[in-house]
C-alpha cells in the first residue's frame, strides 16, 4: 500500500505467476496490469504454463472496460486463455496456482491496487482448497464465452481505437 516502500501484493503475484509449473487461474474484474505482471504471465505461458484468465464482460465503468480489454491481443498471441464472464459482473480477485495454493483478497490486478490502494490479501497454502477454488473457476466457466485469438482480430477499427486510447490512462486507472 501508499504506506510502504514495497508494492507487497504485486511481489506476491509477480512470484506466484512465476513459480508455476502445470496451470494457473486468474479471476479480476479490472484487469490493468503493471509491466511485470503482464510479462510473468505471457512467459508462464510461453513456457508451457495453462494460463487462464477471467475477466468480466461488462465493466462499472466503460474506460475500464476498453483499458482491460487493452491487453486482450497481446495475451491471447501468448497463448493464455481469456475468458469473459457473461452472468453479470464478476467482481471475484482469486488466483490459483498448481492445485497447491490459492490467493484471494481485495485487490484487482491494476495499477491503483497494486501499488496505491490499502488492500489486504490471503495466501492459502492448502491443496485441497486451491482445488475447490479450481473447480469454481471451471465451474464459471460455462457462463464465459472464450476470446480467440483469430475472432479479436477483427474487432471494430472503432474499439481498438477505444482500447488504444484508455491503454495511455491505465497508470491512472
Amino acid at each position: 500500500g501508499p504506506d510502504s516502500d514495497w508494492a507487497g501484493i504485486m511481489q506476491c503475484y509477480f512470484a506466484a505467476i512465476a513459480s508455476a509449473k502445470k496451470e494457473i487461474f486468474i479471476v479480476t474484474p479490472y484487469f490493468t496490469p503493471n509491466e511485470s505482471i503482464l510479462n510473468a504471465m505471457k512467459t508462464a505461458s510461453m513456457g508451457g504454463v495453462d494460463v487462464s484468465l477471467m475477466l468480466s464482460e461488462k465493466s462499472d465503468t466503460s474506460i475500464a472496460h476498453w483499458c482491460t480489454m487493452s491487453y486482450a491481443a497481446e495475451l491471447l498471441e501468448a497463448g493464455v486463455k481469456v475468458y469473459l464472464f457473461k452472468k453479470g459482473f464478476n467482481h471475484s480477485k482469486v488466483i490459483s496456482i498448481d492445485g497447491e495454493f490459492c490467493i484471494i483478497g481485495s485487490a484487482n490486478m491494476d495499477n491503483r491496487s497494486l501499488e496505491h490502494n490499502f488492500e489486504i490479501t490471503a495466501i492459502i497454502y492448502n491443496g485441497e482448497y486451491a482445488k475447490r477454488v479450481e473447480d469454481q473457476f471451471k465451474k464459471d466457466i460455462t457462463e464465459c464465452w472464450s476470446l480467440a485469438s483469430s475472432k479479436w482480430a477483427r474487432r471494430s477499427i472503432a474499439n481498438q481505437m477505444k482500447e488504444s486510447f484508455a491503454r495511455l490512462l491505465s497508470p491512472l486507472i
